[in-house]
């Protein structure tokens, strides 16, 4: 009698919160679970700082553009203009200006590079605007970072920390919405969004991915299957050698050789 059953249902009984302390640790480490943390601390802040009265707070805002979708993680509608925040939850240095492409967070002696969340709001503040047909003067683009994050680089005063946020925001003090504006601005956001359900977010990530693979060549992780980043070696016998690196280093290490070919 085979009591390899037996014995495997004896130690998943024994250990099971070993168990579900293991899943639990891998989905605090999931991209979701930091983005829904990061969400929760703007949603904590935007209440207890901003007044409702004069900020009407949207979140998790995702709307049609002409190649698919762009999500927007908080809008805040108020009669001091429209704010739409693009949340980043990372730990480590970070690095990066105005006007740089890409951005860099440095955890040890590693280092990733991320666009510039400046560039990738940029698009949302496009879209929104030209969705409520509102002059530029009028919207205002704002990047904040939570986590256990520092910035080691002078940073534009709207990428801040949740409280810098909000400083942010009370910073801006001239009217220039009317009531009617703004309940017109709730009106369309509210109707032209869609659905916020796991399906909407699915297929936005699944359109996001789709952009990723195409500008980074299809090029795709043999360990994990997530994009590859093309990297440089600092260090060892092959420094200043470009090489794929799997994008969710550290966490994946996975590599491929990069042909200069390819380029």
């Amino acid at each position: 009698m085979d009591l390899t059953p037996i014995f495997l249902i004896t130690i998943l009984f024994k250990f099971w919160y070993l168990i579900l302390i293991a899943i639990a640790i891998f989905f605090f480490k999931t991209p979701f679970f930091k983005g829904f943390i990061g969400e929760v601390i703007i949603n904590v802040a935007s209440t207890l700082f901003l007044d409702k009265k004069k900020y009407h707070l949207i979140k998790n805002v995702t709307l049609p553009t002409e190649d698919g979708t762009t999500q927007i993680d908080h809008i805040i509608v108020s009669k001091y203009g429209i704010f739409v925040v693009e949340t980043k939850n990372m730990k480590g240095w970070i690095f990066g200006s105005e006007r740089q492409k890409m951005w860099t967070q440095k955890i040890f002696k590693y280092n990733t590079k991320f666009q510039n969340p400046l560039h990738q709001n940029y698009k949302h503040v496009k879209t929104l605007q030209n969705m409520l047909n509102i002059e530029p003067e009028k919207i205002f683009s704002v990047i904040v970072f939570v986590g256990d994050c520092k910035f080691k680089t002078a940073m534009p005063a709207n990428v801040n920390y949740p409280r810098g946020y909000i400083n942010f925001i009370k910073s801006k003090n001239k009217i220039l919405l009317s009531k009617a504006e703004i309940k017109e601005a709730i009106r369309i956001i509210e109707f032209g969004r869609f659905e916020r359900s796991y399906k909407t977010h699915r297929e936005h990530v699944r359109h996001v991915k789709q952009i990723v693979e195409e500008k980074q060549g299809a090029v795709t992780c043999p360990k994990c299957g997530n994009v590859m980043i093309l990297r440089t070696a600092k260090k060892g016998p092959n420094a200043g050698t470009q090489f794929w690196g799997c994008s969710t280093f550290p966490k994946c290490r996975g590599t491929l050789k990069y042909s200069a070919t390819e380029s």
